[in-house]
């Protein structure tokens, strides 16, 4: 009775539900395919395959065996079942649109061929059909969202399973090293294993530090980048090595310390953003290439290639925008806060398509999720569900005197500028000449002159997404006629 157990976002052994089902039937096969030929798939980015080859080489140590094939699940498996007689074929659901339509296929197509084929939720708290409103309809709103969503029971995270019997099937698969994940010529990620620990036991280690760590300020810190006050779980829930459950279940349990509560409070919400984000996807599969809202498709991109360049490489002359791009390149992660500004900066700023944007993030972070970065991209750019107010412009000034008050963050990605006191790192173009001098700062030299003006862009800004509120008010008067 042996099993196919298809790895995909779930690459772990604890409170892995097609995995412990596989278990209980008899011996396992694991597989991971990876596919960048499925049509409408969003070939993983290069940042997210220095974690997959990582994260594959901490499972495959963790199941003592895994078969790495490369091409068409829709090909690969009937012909892997075919060859190994395996009599089931069981995985975890994903739910980005062109995941969903090739898994429906493959299920038909496998079932049809008297193949057992059964597919569990692995990712999420509770799956996005289970969450609606009382008319039966999805959520647009963050907020009634996650209070019915947050007030339905989560299943408990199953047990590592007790016994792994793996089947030792004749599959010629690949090594994973021919699968060149990892960047070579330059190496641009060779100090990334100072910052990561991709696996199942990263995952926990890093879980487990923040309890002892960040969670009880949570609350209180978690928009400071220049602190040590965030998780950085994110990866590890997108690649599956923790899964949602193993967090809400550790968490209940840490809520009996009074004062954790409002720091578990708040992180359970952010948990919350990513379940609406799956949610948003799911209904609306549009979501990471088109407007949410319609009206947004007239807004007036500038889209000036020097412009996203200069963004891309920190180079914007905005210190809390710089240091935010520098910390993605450097280490395939941005702090939240920091993430939020620099995307503001480019839509608001630059004028520049939020879709723009976003592929960058897709190929550069470490946690790319096409959910979250979909719905993240929206929300700043005021087209998508629940999303900031147009008007709502961040000044990347203030937002570095804010949440950066000691210029600690710039410091740290923009050494440059290190010489520079607090008062004026997060705008050295307006300090004195003579402060400049001495710290061994010139504009336009050792730090770029700000590529726009703030007030200027905000201007612009707001002119273009007053045209395209006019077209929508004239668009709902035709309709009311």
């Amino acid at each position: 009775m042996t099993t196919i157990v298809w790895f995909r976002q779930d690459l772990r052994l604890y409170d892995n539900p097609a995995l412990a089902a596989a278990a209980r039937r008899g011996s396992v096969l694991p597989v991971y395919i990876l596919d960048d030929v499925t049509p409408g798939h969003w070939r993983m980015g290069a940042a997210s395959r220095w974690w997959l080859h990582h994260s594959l080489a901490a499972l495959a140590a963790d199941l003592g065996d895994i078969v790495l094939l490369r091409g068409d699940p829709r090909v690969i498996l009937p012909a892997l079942v075919k060859s190994t007689r395996a009599s089931a074929v069981y995985w975890n659901r994903c739910y980005e649109p062109f995941a969903i339509a090739r898994d429906t296929a493959l299920k038909a197509q496998l079932s049809r061929a008297g193949v057992e084929v059964e597919s569990f939720n692995a990712s999420l708290l509770h799956e996005p059909w289970d969450v609606a409103t009382r008319g039966g309809t999805p959520f647009r709103v963050f907020t009634p969202f996650w209070r019915t969503s947050s007030m339905q029971a989560v299943a408990a995270p199953l047990r590592e399973p007790s016994r792994l019997n793996i089947a030792r099937a004749n599959v010629a698969g690949d090594n994973l090293n021919d699968w060149r994940l990892l960047p070579r010529n330059p190496d641009w990620a060779s100090t990334w294993h100072t910052f990561w620990r991709p696996g199942e036991a990263g995952a926990l280690a890093r879980f487990d530090a923040f309890i002892a760590g960040g969670l009880a300020s949570y609350a209180l810190l978690r928009d400071r980048p220049d602190l040590a006050a965030s998780s950085c779980l994110s990866p590890h829930l997108h690649f599956g090595e923790i899964s949602p459950r193993q967090i809400w279940a550790r968490l209940s349990v840490e809520q009996h310390e009074p004062a954790k509560r409002a720091g578990i409070n708040k992180f359970l919400s952010e948990l919350g953003w990513r379940e609406f984000a799956y949610h948003l996807i799911y209904h609306f599969p549009t979501l990471a290439d088109e407007n949410w809202r319609d009206a947004f498709d007239a807004y007036p991109w500038a889209n000036h290639q020097s412009d996203l360049d200069a963004w891309q490489k920190g180079r914007t002359g905005y210190p809390f925008v710089d240091a935010a791009m520098r910390q993605l390149w450097q280490t395939g992660f941005v702090h939240n806060r920091a993430r939020m500004v620099a995307a503001s900066f480019l839509i608001k700023h630059l004028r520049i398509d939020w879709r723009l944007g976003e592929a960058w993030f897709w190929d550069t972070l470490v946690d790319a999720d096409l959910a979250n970065n979909a719905a993240g991209w929206q929300w700043v750019a005021g087209s998508g569900a629940d999303a900031a107010p147009y008007f709502r412009i961040f000044n990347p000034i203030t937002q570095g005197q804010k949440f950066d008050p000691e210029g600690d963050y710039v410091r740290r990605w923009c050494p440059e500028l290190a010489p520079l006191p607090s008062e004026h790192i997060h705008a050295p173009f307006n300090a004195p000449v003579d402060l400049l001098r001495r710290c061994g700062i010139r504009l336009g030299t050792t730090y770029p002159y700000p590529i726009v003006a703030h007030d200027e862009a905000r201007r612009a800004a707001l002119a273009g997404y007053e045209q395209i509120r006019a077209l929508s008010d004239a668009r709902d008067a035709r309709a009311s006629v």
